[in-house]
């Protein structure tokens, strides 16, 4: 009796790790998967801005490297509002 009891807890506490060893490998692949979406969102919306200042005179552009891409991942549009910001400070 005192056997059956120690298999059962031993069966509970694994499927209860197994739960949660699934349950933080999927929220890892989600922040893995957002961040991969900002980052290229961010990329495009960078084009963009500069093919629009081009277009309008405009001297100011973002280069797309990892550290712009890095940015833009982890904040999303505001990082890219944030890249502009600095460069435009430090032109005037």
């Amino acid at each position: 009796m005192q056997e059956m009891s120690l298999t059962s807890f031993w069966i509970i506490a694994g499927s209860c790790v197994l739960v949660l060893g699934i349950m933080i490998l999927k929220n890892r692949a989600r922040f893995a998967l957002d961040f991969l979406v900002r980052a290229v969102l961010g990329a495009c919306t960078i084009a963009y801005v500069n093919k629009w200042l081009a277009q309008q005179g405009i001297l100011l552009a973002v280069g797309i490297n990892p550290v712009t891409l890095l940015t833009t991942g982890s904040l999303g549009f505001s990082g890219v509002a944030l890249l502009y910001g600095i460069l435009l400070l430090k032109i005037l």
